[in-house]
């Protein structure tokens, strides 16, 4: 016993220093503990907020209903979005218009091309042509982009620019 007490006192200078650096590492050690210990409970709280005294387990049910509602709605949206998809593939979609001066002795661009396609490049090729003592209008029906009767220069312009417009 009187060997450690005389160690002890020979060595008191280095068992003070030492025993103050352990104190100090134990500090840093708590502070890193405390801030730890905040982040976390401002984590917690952010994941608590709107809940009046909840566990976690009632909230991630309620979070996973909300997300079952959503994947519902969302698989809705998308169903009503591809019928209607389908539906607009048949409706006009892509419009072009020419004015011509059919005759050289008219003054004035009077004679017209119109195309109206839906998305398949079907629809309708209306002419009107424009002269001094009648006027004539006529209808062509084009499938997948082609007509079965002859075009004009200025019909073919018409469908061409029609078939080429983004819908």
């Amino acid at each position: 016993m009187d060997n450690i007490l005389t160690f002890i006192n020979e060595q008191q200078l280095y068992i003070t220093i030492a025993l103050c650096a352990l104190v100090l590492i134990l500090i840093i050690v708590v502070i890193t503990c405390l801030t730890a210990l905040n982040k976390l409970e401002r984590k917690y709280k952010r994941l608590m907020r709107g809940t009046n005294s909840k566990n976690i387990e009632e909230l991630l049910l309620s979070y996973l209903d909300k997300i079952d509602e959503v994947k519902q709605v969302s698989d809705e949206v998308k169903t009503l979005c591809d019928e209607t998809t389908k539906i607009t593939t048949n409706c006009v979609q892509k419009v072009s218009i020419i004015r011509y001066k059919a005759f050289e002795d008219i003054g004035s661009d009077l004679s017209y091309s119109i195309a109206m396609l839906d998305g398949k490049n079907n629809g309708i090729l209306i002419t009107s042509i424009y002269g001094r003592n009648e006027s004539t209008t006529y209808a062509k029906p084009i499938d997948n982009g082609i007509s079965r009767y002859d075009l004009s220069e200025e019909e073919e312009k018409v469908l061409h620019q029609a078939i080429n417009t983004e819908h």
